[in-house]
């Protein structure tokens, strides 16, 4: 029902910057799917999947992993059906493939866990 595209990976120095964008697309005409939660998650070589940011469309202060707070920062244009992830201050230990997803849920319902919807990831890579 809902296709996402990721894009804005690449690779950079430590200090540096990118800016994640995801669109939202309906895969099935005159439906548009409910993107109440829009969630980024991660993950490193060898690691498990990372709970990065995430934000709401009722507003509310947006969920962020303590390993990003301060430097990184989730946004949305609901009436463009994307979302963003300013990612500053980049570090080696954010080299990742970083993915989007959405939920018909809000964020305090999918708490994370089980969006309904995600997409293939870009990868960031920071080098020291």
């Amino acid at each position: 029902q809902v296709q996402l595209v990721e894009s804005g990976g690449g690779s950079v120095q430590t200090g540096g910057s990118l800016r994640l964008s995801c669109a939202v697309s309906d895969t099935i005409s005159g439906y548009t799917y409910p993107t109440k939660c829009m969630g980024w998650f991660r993950q490193a070589p060898g690691k498990g999947r990372e709970r990065v940011a995430e934000i709401d469309t009722d507003g509310g202060s947006p969920y962020y992993a303590d390993s990003v707070k301060g430097r990184f920062t989730i946004s949305q244009d609901n009436a463009k059906r994307k979302g963003f992830l300013q990612m500053n201050s980049l570090k080696p230990e954010d080299t990742a493939t970083y993915y989007c997803a959405v939920d018909g849920r809000h964020c305090s319902i999918v708490a994370g866990r089980n969006f309904g919807y995600s997409g293939q990831g870009t990868q960031v890579i920071v080098s020291s």
